[in-house]
């Protein structure tokens, strides 16, 4: 997950005090961050380091990261005049830093580089409800009393989106990471109506450039088979769900990234490695398993036990 290095001593050193999209503007600090869990690690691939936010953010809309909070959004989107705070992002123009930042880490790396992007329905709930929610009630209320502006506003993400991906892969990117993070707050028929054309419109659109696509939402297991029908080849899944019965959800002919519980990563070690080991078991040898977290590392995971969990991974591979 993105944040891998969040719990890196040097990685504290580096950000230091301020906003998280101050760093991500500065493409050296940028690259340094990406590649620090890479030397620290030995994973088998780079997240890069930015945020979900930076496209709209980047456009003017009116977007910040709180720290300890998250999003927020000073002048919630209400009508259709807010429309017009979602110009198109021009990638070279607005986003440089990104674009320097891949470039930066494609020349450092041996190993592939995943760019992200947030999925259109969080991005659309971060601009809604004006920062982090629960119950996500501005964001429903806007999809079910005026559907025809909360397609306007999709349309406006998902061009956003597009674009922000498209750029990263012309930057160097291999992959890309789609996070719907909060789109496990929908049922199945939400999802078909609010936000599988759109999505489905971006992959299509990703596609072309023949690099894979992982989608990952959290507490998305009802939506499983629908985050690999939208035009996925990869489908995160959160530590909900086994990954065994993932697997029957999502269908044949995807790969499954996920999906050992953060949360236990302050138990004790055997505790640990008996279920990074059953996650492994589930996967039952089936080809196509990204083994990850079911969600982000938190700040204050110890970083050594990182460093166990790949070794283990990567021993229980060679022994396949």
């Amino acid at each position: 997950m993105r944040q891998a290095g969040r719990s890196l001593p040097e990685y504290r050193a580096l950000r230091k005090e301020g906003s998280i999209l101050d760093a991500i503007k500065k493409p050296d600090i940028a690259a340094e961050i990406t590649l620090q869990p890479i030397r620290r690690y030995g994973v088998d691939a780079a997240i890069l380091f930015s945020d979900i936010v930076v496209p709209v953010h980047a456009v003017g809309f009116g977007i910040d990261i709180e720290p300890g909070v998250g999003p927020v959004t000073e002048n919630p989107f209400r009508t259709a005049k807010d429309l017009e705070r979602l110009r198109d992002l021009d990638p070279i123009a607005d986003t440089s830093y990104v674009i320097e930042t891949i470039k930066i880490c494609v020349d450092e790396l041996r190993i592939p580089l995943i760019g992200f992007a947030g999925g259109p329905f969080t991005i659309a709930s971060y601009l809604i409800e004006g920062g982090p929610s629960r119950t996500y009630k501005e964001t429903k209320k806007l999809m079910f009393d005026n559907p025809k502006l909360w397609g306007q506003l999709m349309d406006r993400l998902t061009a956003i989106c597009t674009s922000s991906l498209t750029s990263q892969i012309q930057a160097g990117a291999s992959a890309i990471q789609l996070f719907d993070s909060w789109v496990g707050a929908l049922s199945p028929d939400q999802y078909i109506r609010f936000v599988f054309p759109w999505v489905e419109k971006m992959f299509e659109e990703i596609g072309k450039t023949g690099v894979p696509k992982i989608h990952f939402g959290v507490a998305t297991g009802e939506l499983l088979q629908l985050m690999s029908d939208v035009g996925a080849d990869v489908v995160g899944i959160d530590w909900r769900v086994p990954l065994d019965q993932a697997r029957s959800r999502v269908g044949g002919g995807k790969a499954l990234q996920g999906n050992l519980d953060p949360g236990i990563l302050s138990a004790p070690w055997t505790a640990i490695e008996a279920e990074v080991l059953k996650v492994l078991e589930l996967n039952d040898g089936h080809p196509g398993h990204i083994f990850n977290l079911g969600h982000g590392v938190t700040p204050d995971v110890n970083p050594d036990v990182l460093e166990r969990i790949v070794h283990v991974v990567h021993q229980y591979r060679v022994g396949q």
